[in-house]
C-alpha cells in the first residue's frame, strides 16, 4: 500500500508515524484546520490567477468557523460511526480559545469538523477527506459552479 502525504513529510524528516488514536482532538482538530485551509486554498487558486486579495476573501469565506459549522451539518448523515466519533470527540473538546466572529455552537462543530478532517489526514485517508470536503461545499451550493436551470457555470 502506498504511504500518503503524511508519512511522506515525516519520512523526510526521520520522524516515525504515531497511532492516530493517541492524539487528543484539539491536536487533531489543528492539523485538520491546516489540512482543510491547503485544500481551500489550492481549489480557489486553482481556478485562476487574481489579486491575492480577492483569492483571500474567497479563502476566508470557506474557511471560517460558521462555514464550517455549515458543512460539518450537510455532512453528519454520510459519516461512518468511526467518522462521527472522532467529529464528537473534537466537538466535545474544550479549547482555550474561541474564534473571534463565531458563536460557541459554531465553534465547537467546526472543531469537530477539523478533527474528523486531521483523523483521516493522518490515517492516510486523503480520498475519503477529499469526498467529504466536495460532497459539503456541493450540498452547501459553494464548490464554486452556479447552477442555472440544467446548466452549470462557474461562479469564478
Amino acid at each position: 500500500m502506498e504511504k500518503g502525504i503524511n508519512h511522506y513529510i515525516l519520512n523526510k524528516f526521520g520522524i516515525e508515524p504515531r497511532d492516530t488514536r493517541s492524539y487528543s482532538p484539539l491536536v487533531l482538530a489543528y492539523i485538520g484546520d491546516g489540512i482543510y485551509d491547503l485544500v481551500i486554498r489550492s481549489m480557489i487558486v486553482g481556478r485562476g490567477n487574481t489579486h491575492v486579495n480577492m483569492l483571500h476573501k474567497k479563502t476566508s469565506q470557506l474557511v471560517k468557523a460558521h462555514a464550517q459549522s455549515e458543512m460539518i451539518g450537510v455532512l453528519l448523515v454520510e459519516l461512518t460511526e468511526e467518522e462521527q466519533a472522532v467529529y464528537r470527540r473534537g466537538r466535545n473538546a474544550h479549547s482555550v480559545t474561541m474564534a473571534k466572529n463565531a458563536t460557541v455552537a459554531d465553534y465547537r462543530r467546526a472543531t469537530g469538523f477539523e478533527a474528523l478532517l486531521g483523523y483521516l489526514y493522518l490515517e492516510d485517508r486523503m480520498d475519503r477527506l477529499m469526498e467529504l470536503v466536495l460532497l459539503g461545499l456541493e450540498r452547501m451550493g459553494k464548490d464554486g459552479r452556479e447552477r442555472r436551470g440544467t446548466c452549470v457555470t462557474r461562479k469564478w
